[in-house]
């Protein structure tokens, strides 16, 4: 049964599990023994402990001896991004709060704790942005200094290039079946766009769905997200599921419970309503040589939703460039970012109103079982020479002076916005993979699973990455 094991998604090892057909311990012995293959090849672990996942795998398969109640994640292995608390496991400095050298948790993040109660088995944390990195945005904004770019983690469909930032190592992890799925967070894209770039699924929630208070070092929501990456959109529904909902620590988490992601799954999307946008009316500015194919062959996937009763029109809604707008609030609320002034009342102002404005081109278009369709990323995955570049000497020669706009131009917003957005696979241009992003409103989430779902079960993406 362990030689089986690698693609199935989640959901069926844990039915697995649960019937006695495979142990917990076989799982965690299988994937370890994927990741101690692989990972030289692909750097996507930070930390590994696997005499601790072996533990964890025992204590696992003694409640299934004794007829537990098993939670829904009850032995499956997972590993999540290095700059979220684990518990035990040495965690990387934050860019924004002074980076520094990763630290030994003492407790875990909100999130984590439901994955453990869930059953889930932490074996590890996974590489993040070229591991352990610091941020300049002084006199040359963009500008990233100390990374160690022997320790980038590689796309499992061609090793010479990246998965993207800065989910990195979870999105890799993912894609070959080094796992069944990881934990990312996305800031400004950063598990959709990594999904994308690997041929997976990655979900960014509405802002504040999910608990999260860092004690360490405190601070108020910024629509950075934490989120699952794997290859069934199943598996991502049931993650999200556990890891959702209120926390009387948190007093910003949203106090409302989610509804039930699974009720209504696979209902099928038969009447809905889908709005297409290329680039939001402002991306150009951000495009590549390789734009109109990526765009194009994401277009066509979307328009496939049609064949399955779905409308799916082209809207020409154009909204206001976000990005020097982000950037005032990210620095009026965060004045520790380096190398950036806190604004004044009218720039705040500006930068409110054009939030505002973009909020109400979105209600206009989408609702209950009206979802809106765009590329996730305009572009495929770098080398990583040119990703190094991208990020240091040549950072000043993208639009807005920085590569970071150009990488996030399509995803960021929503993190401003906490709308809530996925990613899913939908093809290829040149060999590497291209994702769709699914985007509505906030509490939306049942709605963004049940269309991934449909378009997954309808067009299912079953290539596998040459190094896996």
């Amino acid at each position: 049964m362990s030689d089986d094991l690698t693609w199935l998604p989640a959901w069926r090892i844990r039915e697995l599990i649960g019937k006695g057909d495979v142990s917990p311990v076989e799982v965690v012995d299988h994937f370890l023994g994927r990741i101690e293959e692989l990972d030289p090849k692909l750097q996507a672990f930070a930390h590994l402990d696997a005499d601790g996942a072996r533990e964890q795998a025992q204590r696992a398969e003694r409640a299934v001896a004794r007829g537990d109640e098993l939670g829904p994640l009850h032995g499956l292995p997972t590993a999540v991004k290095e700059h979220i608390a684990v518990e035990g496991m040495p965690r990387l400095g934050l860019m924004f709060a002074g980076g520094g050298a990763p630290k030994v948790s003492s407790r875990d993040d909100f999130g984590i704790e439901r994955l453990r109660k869930a059953g889930a088995i932490i074996v590890g944390t996974n590489t993040m942005m070229a591991s352990g990195a610091t941020l300049s945005m002084g006199d040359t904004p963009g500008v990233f200094e100390g990374f160690n770019w022997d320790v980038e983690a590689r796309n499992p469909w061609d090793t010479s290039k990246v998965p993207g930032w800065s989910s990195a190592g979870g999105a890799a992890s993912a894609a070959a079946g080094l796992l069944p799925f990881t934990i990312g967070s996305d800031g400004g894209g950063s598990t959709r766009l990594p999904a994308a770039y690997s041929g997976v699924v990655g979900v960014h929630p509405t802002g504040n769905l999910m608990p999260e208070v860092d004690y360490s070092a405190p601070s108020l929501p910024s629509g950075t997200t934490i989120g699952p990456l794997a290859r069934s959109v199943r598996d991502c529904a049931i993650v999200t599921q556990v890891m959702a909902g209120p926390d009387g620590r948190d007093p910003f988490c949203l106090p409302i419970d989610p509804p039930s992601y699974l009720e209504h799954l696979d209902d099928g999307v038969d009447g809905w309503r889908f709005a297409w946008t290329d680039d939001f009316g402002y991306g150009s500015v951000y495009a590549s040589p390789d734009s109109p194919e990526v765009i194009e062959t994401v277009r066509t996937a979307a328009m496939g939703l049609s064949s399955l009763g779905a409308t799916v029109e082209v809207t020409d809604e154009v909204w206001e460039d976000w990005t020097p707008h982000q950037m005032t609030t990210a620095a009026a609320f965060a004045p520790a970012f380096p190398g950036m002034e806190k604004p004044g009342p009218e720039q705040l102002q500006a930068a409110f109103e054009l939030r505002a404005r973009n909020v109400d081109r979105f209600r206009r278009i989408i609702g209950p079982q009206t979802l809106l369709l765009s590329p996730t990323s305009q572009r495929v995955a770098r080398s990583v020479e040119e990703w190094n570049a991208a990020w240091t000497t040549e950072g000043h020669t993208y639009h807005g002076g920085s590569f970071a706009p150009t990488y996030t131009a399509l995803t960021a917003m929503f993190n401003w916005l906490k709308f809530p957005a996925l990613s899913v696979p939908c093809g290829f241009v040149d060999g590497l993979p291209v994702g769709l992003q699914i985007i509505g409103l906030p509490g939306s989430e049942d709605a963004i699973f049940r269309a991934a779902q449909a378009f997954q079960q309808a067009f299912p993406r079953e290539e596998r990455p040459p190094v896996s």
